[in-house]
């Protein structure tokens, strides 16, 4: 709902006169919080949102970008990517401490296989561990008996005014973040022209230049894949540099590389990425997941 609102505020300032309304829709992903999300599939927050949107039920559905899948779904569109909140993930724990001052079998929560291989890559002697739930009920449990602490999404603390809780911001080079995380993707039908130019007087330049070249970068990996990824694009002038990652669970084996290119030119960029990764050999770690 934040998102949304967000999202509108935005809309709001760029069409005064417009009148916009907001409709809540509960995706699967909300109704299932017991199943990790892995295991629910692609999808599992836009597809009763674009249900809807094919219905006419609504005409602006509002995604966390890194949630859409890289297909697009015929008869939609994507019509903007709207300014994005900080990408990075954020540590909260209960002694306030950052990650290399934990003691050594502290239990941190994260749903994110990538934040899973990234942290038991940075600090093997923690007990990483599945966790589930919206940004309130994690951080309830990161104080509670089963956890020390949670990492998830600053973007979602921030849109919540849930800062002083957190007790560490990773960089993005050092903690890669998820394709699109922190950017808000406003899908509308295809065919309806009048609606689509609306939304896109939202479209914000350099992100849509860092997040096309990071869903790229996923979409080259393939839809089959289910080793951990991040990608991370920045924008600088007429440049993109994109920090790309794959690697196993256990954290034992990650890798990565940094690309720089055209800012005019994402795809091209991803494509640097995902063959400097196969160079170093993630088309293995790619096909023992998928096996």
């Amino acid at each position: 709902m934040r998102q949304t609102q967000e999202a509108v505020n935005q809309l709001q300032g760029a069409h005064p006169r417009a009148h916009f309304q907001l409709v809540t829709i509960a995706s699967a992903g909300d109704n299932h919080q017991d199943v990790p999300i892995d295991r629910l599939g692609v999808g599992v927050f836009v597809r009763e949102l674009e249900v809807a949107l094919l219905h006419g039920e609504i005409d602006i559905a509002v995604h966390s970008l890194k949630d859409l899948p890289t297909e697009q779904t015929p008869g939609l569109a994507i019509a903007a990517i709207a300014r994005r909140e900080d990408p990075s993930d954020a540590l909260v724990d209960r002694w306030g401490l950052p990650l290399e001052r934990l003691p050594a079998g502290a239990r941190l929560g994260t749903g994110s296989p990538r934040r899973i291989a990234q942290l038991r890559h940075m600090r093997p002697d923690l007990n990483v561990v599945p966790i589930r739930g919206n940004v309130t009920t994690r951080l309830d449990k990161a104080v509670g008996g089963d956890y020390d602490g949670v990492v998830l999404a600053l973007a979602g603390l921030r849109r919540l005014g849930m800062e002083g809780v957190i007790s560490q911001v990773f960089s993005p080079k050092d903690l890669v973040p998820a394709p699109g995380q922190g950017a808000l993707a406003l899908e509308t039908r295809a065919a309806e022209e009048e609606v689509r130019l609306l939304v896109a007087a939202v479209q914000h330049y350099e992100t849509f230049a860092a997040t096309t070249a990071e869903r790229e970068f996923l979409r080259l990996l393939g839809g089959g894949c289910r080793a951990p990824y991040g990608a991370y694009g920045r924008v600088e002038g007429n440049s993109l540099a994109l920090t790309a990652l794959l690697g196993e669970t256990s954290g034992q084996e990650l890798l990565r590389a940094t690309v720089f290119g055209s800012a005019q030119e994402p795809l091209a960029v991803a494509r640097t990425a995902y063959d400097a990764l196969m160079s170093q050999g993630a088309a293995r770690l790619i096909d023992e997941r998928k096996t």
